[in-house]
């Protein structure tokens, strides 16, 4: 068919369903490996990881194909003490001092988690996911993206399970608010900080929640159409 804009020939890749199933189940056996870590050894990590891993994000669809999404890269310690310092700020108000409704906490409490971020000091990497609300031409106008949300969300699920396809750790940090990010990376008005990945090797003494996932026959619902 004919196409006003450029098209190229697209032929995906096709197995047979033994191999599919094999393929699929290797692959969740994989990520089911995943967990989010809170203890992280000092460990340096190449920098090239952390490209590929954005590369990989780089593949997420989006929204009209507009990408709304900047990653910035912390490796200087500096940086990353200031980062942990303001995220603290936010987090005691949290624990501390009441901002956390009870619900909120007792969803929290089989993680234990508290108001000491000092894992991002201790990580050899900082990236911070930003979303772009909209976009700015050379000229100062604004482009509107659409899916902004879904789409950076789906670029952060890639960005995580390369992470993890490298035998490296994360974990999704939002401490909230998160406007000091913006500022810390010297970020412009039309982006905001969508999710901090503290990035590294597990400490060899790491632990994390015994928790279990959701089972399939709650996750995926079978319907059927009846007249």
């Amino acid at each position: 068919m004919e196409h006003k804009y450029p098209f190229i020939p697209y032929v995906a890749d096709r197995y047979d369903e033994a191999e599919m199933i094999r393929r699929g189940r290797a692959f969740y056996e994989h990520v089911d490996r995943r967990r989010s870590v809170r203890f992280f050894s000092g460990e340096p990590v190449p920098r090239e990881c952390v490209e590929l891993a954005v590369l990989a994000a780089n593949t997420a669809p989006s929204g009209a194909h507009q990408q709304p999404w900047k990653f910035v890269l912390i490796g200087d310690q500096a940086t990353k003490r200031r980062i942990r310092q303001a995220a603290e700020v936010e987090e005691r108000r949290n624990y501390e001092g009441g901002r956390l409704t009870p619900e909120w906490r007792e969803a929290l409490a089989p993680l234990e988690t508290t108001s000491d971020k000092g894992y991002l000091e201790v990580v050899p990497w900082i990236v911070v996911c930003f979303a772009e609300k909209y976009g700015v031409r050379p000229d100062g106008s604004r482009v509107k993206h659409y899916y902004v949300n879904e789409s950076v969300g789906i670029a952060c699920g890639l960005f995580v399970t390369a992470l993890h396809t490298m035998g490296l750790s994360t974990l999704t940090h939002t401490p909230n608010p998160m406007a000091f990010l913006s500022e810390i990376c010297a970020r412009p008005g039309n982006e905001r900080p969508y999710i901090l990945f503290p990035i590294g090797y597990a400490a060899p003494d790491a632990e994390v929640p015994d928790l279990t996932r959701k089972p399939l026959r709650e996750a995926l619902l079978h319907f059927s159409c009846t007249s």
